[in-house]
């Protein structure tokens, strides 16, 4: 067999499967922080369960991972998309180097916008413009980034406000408790929804990539073997735990009590579900975030915390523009052959060993997830001050 063709099938696998790792331990976030920042679950409890679930949610359905591999690069008259391997290898290198850098800062990205964003560039790089379904990219991946995060923030809002204005449950003696047990189920279903949604991704990557070499008809699903893959993938790096962005999410965004974690992870886990079986590819991090800021409104409009809301904002806005500038990059790079494809691996890998050993001088662990954590600003103010003294 060609090696030209079987060499770049072989990595885009691989780091199909490393970027599914990424995004279990950079969305962990997404299903437990605030499971974990209210005391409901313990840490490494709380990701053993989130683990387990993911990888059944990636065995529900693979509507997502059939958008992923058919509605967002455009089709030849063969049915077959224009985007090669390499390039597919090109634009997944762009969104692990995203994910590492947002996981690093501590930033709760969206992985999806960078896998997306990743592939579009290698696309137009190319190809051209003419290589993206752009209607498609619209409809299932730019409206729903705009709408979702408000839709589950609002159903957290009135879910919040009906606990804490109507009932009065949040005041009587031991709700809080029942809030806490209340919470193993609505994150146990975010995990689950985060598995149907978040591992199809892969799925539709890797069958994307046996499509366009040959090794696969048009128009088919993943096979079982991919769809073991991603959700083991997936499931392993849940477990491993993305202390970092579970801090910002359970501590930084507002102060999350029970009730608020269990209407924030209830709303998220519909809206990603709901999304899931209509074929969306949402942005499980978006969800998430949005359900949290809205139980913060919910409870009292002081108490979210503003400054590090914009910070968020401003990574998922720029999350799909940066990875497609880097996956173009690495398309460019990668379009010279095996040779390029090299550089593009070995450049890639250095900067994920890079991100990781700057991450292990501040460590954020099971241990030390729940500390109060201070901003990087407040941090370099420190420092200065030190040196000054």
């Amino acid at each position: 067999m060609d090696l030209t063709v079987l060499v770049p099938v072989l990595l885009v696998v691989a780091l199909s499967i490393f970027f599914d790792f990424t995004n279990g331990f950079h969305d962990t976030a997404n299903a437990m922080a605030t499971s974990v920042a209210t005391g409901a679950l313990k840490p490494k409890v709380a990701v053993l369960i989130s683990a387990i679930l993911n990888l059944v949610g990636a065995f529900l359905s693979t509507a997502v991972a059939k958008t992923v591999s058919e509605g967002i690069l455009a089709q030849n008259d063969q049915g077959l998309p224009q985007i090669t391997a390499p390039m597919i290898f090109a634009g997944l290198m762009g969104a692990v180097v995203w994910n590492l850098l947002t996981w690093w800062l501590g930033l709760p990205s969206s992985s999806t916008h960078a896998l997306f964003g990743g592939l579009i560039g290698a696309a137009v790089i190319g190809v051209g413009f003419q290589a993206v379904e752009w209607g498609g990219v619209l409809s299932k991946i730019v409206l729903p980034a705009l709408l979702s995060p408000f839709i589950a923030g609002i159903v957290a809002l009135a879910a919040t406000y009906l606990v804490y204005r109507v009932t009065k449950m949040a005041t009587v003696a031991g709700s809080s408790t029942a809030f806490r047990h209340g919470q193993t189920v609505s994150a146990s279903l975010v995990s689950l929804a985060h598995g149907t949604n978040d591992a199809q991704k892969t799925m539709g990557v890797i069958t994307l990539t046996l499509i366009v070499a040959g090794f696969q008809e048009a128009g088919t699903g993943p096979q079982l073997w991919v769809i073991l893959s991603a959700g083991l993938a997936i499931a392993l790096g849940t477990y491993l735990g993305g202390w970092r962005i579970m801090r910002t999410v359970g501590k930084r965004i507002t102060d999350v009590k029970p009730p608020q974690g269990f209407a924030a992870e209830t709303s998220a886990a519909s809206t990603i579900l709901i999304s899931s079986t209509l074929g969306f590819p949402l942005s499980t991090t978006q969800v998430t975030s949005g359900a949290v800021i809205g139980s913060g409104l919910g409870k009292r409009l002081a108490s979210v915390h503003w400054n590090v809301v914009t910070r968020i904002a401003f990574a998922w806005v720029v999350t799909l523009p940066a990875a497609a500038v880097v996956g173009g990059g690495a398309a460019w790079a990668a379009s010279s052959g095996i040779a390029g494809l090299v550089v593009v691996l070995v450049g890639g890998l250095a900067v994920c060993v890079g991100l990781f050993l700057l991450a292990r001088r501040r460590p954020v662990s099971a241990e030390n997830v729940n500390d109060e954590a201070v901003d990087a600003d407040r941090i370099g103010q420190r420092q200065t001050e030190g040196e000054r003294a």
